[in-house]
């Protein structure tokens, strides 16, 4: 039985600032989750907080590449030394972030592992690069690119490991019906599952079938990405870009248990929520009810690790 690992990842450094002189609040995402106990309720053991380093634009200028750069190098080994820490353990981190690029580091720990493969389940494709956009910037809308190979070198090959993920060993799911990077990415065999074709075909269904592609022996198995933002913002307003026609939250239920409960999955991480836009708390609340309905009583790795310490 794998023990389940809440690790804090509140790094804010992938995404531009809500106004002039703020930073973003989804760095308080863990703390907010731990607020609705999450740790407790999932009976999961402590991994400890990987602290990012400050934000920090500097003088950064649209057409200067990926702003917090150096910063988000420098903090990207460091989480995978913690993931990497809890994977070969045998445990299974779930990860509360901060902005989608800690999925970084989730990606070289495992590529220092292994072949592994990656389940997005986010509103938008986060494949924005210099060969599709003009607009290169905030890490946060740009992962699933670096992750793949994409982009500036200091950031798509760490450690020399570039590409982190292979473009087949990718499933995205609830991206929205009507985005425009479905094309590019269907010609690079990146496989997406919309809104409506979830729907259509049925959640379980589909999930069941994707998950069967995930588990193949090629790779040694996969992670889960999980942005809020999937979420129809009628349930989750609290992202930085809402988006409308989002999974509701049974939708979201099936999909994550089922991707979550496969022997194959390493581990989990969450990303995108921003407690500051979430004043009574009750967006915080349903993602945090989602996770632990998904790492249910009978997930392999619930144990009764509350309160206990398993940080390397």
């Amino acid at each position: 039985m794998r023990n389940i690992v809440v690790i804090d990842a509140p790094s804010n450094l992938g995404l531009r600032p809500p106004a002039p002189g703020t930073v973003p609040g989804c760095y308080k995402l863990a703390g907010a989750l731990r607020e609705q106990r999450i740790v407790q309720r999932l009976g999961a053991f402590e991994g400890g907080v990987v602290v990012p380093p400050r934000y920090d634009r500097g003088d950064w200028k649209e057409g200067d590449g990926v702003f917090n750069a150096a910063a988000i190098a420098r903090y990207t080994p460091r989480l995978a030394d913690r993931i990497e820490h809890h994977v070969r353990a045998g445990d299974f981190p779930v990860v509360l972030g901060g902005d989608c690029s800690i999925q970084l580091g989730a990606s070289l720990a495992l590529r220092r592992i292994g072949r592994y493969g990656l389940a997005a389940i986010d509103g938008s494709a986060d494949f924005r690069h210099p060969g599709n956009s003009a607009h290169v910037g905030a890490a946060g809308g740009e992962e699933l690119a670096i992750s793949t190979g994409r982009g500036q070198r200091d950031l798509t090959d760490l450690e020399g490991l570039r590409p982190y993920l292979r473009d087949e060993d990718v499933r995205l799911f609830g991206i929205r019906d009507y985005d425009t990077d479905r094309e590019e990415l269907a010609r690079l065999r990146i496989s997406t599952m919309s809104v409506g074709e979830l729907r259509e075909w049925g959640v379980a269904e589909m999930a069941g079938a994707v998950l069967r592609t995930l588990e193949v022996p090629v790779t040694e198995g996969f992670w889960v990405h999980l942005d809020a933002d999937v979420l129809d913002p009628e349930v989750m307003p609290a992202v930085d870009s809402p988006d409308p026609g989002g999974l509701l939250p049974a939708e979201l239920a099936v999909l994550l248990r089922t991707l979550v409960r496969s022997e194959r999955c390493a581990g989990l991480n969450v990303t995108i929520y921003d407690p500051d836009l979430d004043p009574e708390g009750t967006a915080g609340a349903l993602l945090a009810d989602l996770i632990v309905g998904a790492l249910g009583d009978d997930h392999p790795g619930r144990g009764s690790g509350a309160g206990s310490d398993s940080s390397p």
